[in-house]
């Protein structure tokens, strides 16, 4: 939810409400027409009407058969500008590819964006659970995942609670932590082991650790590496895991050293 009091002197509220245009139309998955787009976003059906052609002929939306509109393929290309710009120099996604490789895990790279714990750069392992979500730009359940633990066990308590406040703590299963003070304790124990995790809170039978990348001052140059696996194996071999994770790190850290 966007917070009014932030909200620019020099807002262009033309701009806006086409944003808010296009976020309706794509969190429809079945498309929307112009009166349903309009009710939604709380405009006047003719305002509706020119923002939703002006986002048609640029491509960002497109008219169906049926008069409704879905998003266009203009936003594949932004999300693929998007990924190039996340996942930093060559040498990172080769990096994380190899692990993914010599490991069978899926493995990731995450940072603070925009006050968001959020996934920048993704490699695909042959033995973790299939997610479809987590790819680059994915920037939910910080507290129910070990990478977002890594990275708001960086934040001060204050800030964590706040952020906390802010984004919420859903139950995305049975085991998730949904209160501040438990997730503390968590992140305490998982300072103590040198590597956060997080067993059947993000899905069932779905285990992921963490490490430290990059620590800095700035909380946007704060980066931390996780891998994905069965939470029956994270419980047989953590001491290996996280072997495993903080060499890569090390190895990450020394690339995007060379990048500052």
């Amino acid at each position: 939810m966007r917070d009014p009091q932030a909200e620019p002197s020099d807002l262009i509220r033309s701009v806006s409400r086409a944003l808010r245009v296009l976020e309706a139309v794509g969190q429809a998955e079945r498309g929307l027409t112009v009166k349903q787009v309009a009710r939604r976003c709380h405009l006047t059906v003719a305002t509706t009407y020119h923002l939703v052609r002006t986002l048609a002929y640029e491509g960002y939306v497109v008219r169906r058969e049926d008069g409704t509109y879905m998003v266009g393929l203009e936003i594949a290309d932004r999300f693929r500008e998007l990924v190039a710009a996340f996942r930093g120099p060559g040498p990172v996604t080769d990096g994380l590819r190899r692990a993914a490789s010599e490991t069978g895990y899926s493995h990731y790279l995450a940072r603070f964006v925009s006050g968001k714990v959020a996934i920048t750069a993704a490699a695909e392992g042959a033995r973790s659970p299939h997610l479809e979500e987590l790819v680059p730009g994915f920037d939910d359940a910080a507290h129910a995942t070990a990478l977002g633990k890594a990275l708001l066990a960086t934040l001060t308590p204050d800030q964590r609670w706040r952020f906390l406040k802010e984004v919420g703590m859903p139950a995305y299963t049975p085991h998730t932590v949904t209160s501040p003070e438990t997730l503390d304790a968590d992140l305490a124990v998982g300072e103590r082991r040198g590597m956060h995790v997080s067993i059947n809170q993000y899905r069932p039978g779905l285990a992921c650790a963490a490490v430290l990348v990059m620590n800095d001052r700035d909380p946007d140059r704060r980066v931390v590496l996780a891998c994905a696996l069965p939470a029956t194996e994270l419980m047989t071999s953590a001491r290996v895991v996280r072997t495993k994770l903080l060499a890569t790190a090390h190895s990450l850290a020394e690339v995007l050293r060379t990048e500052v």
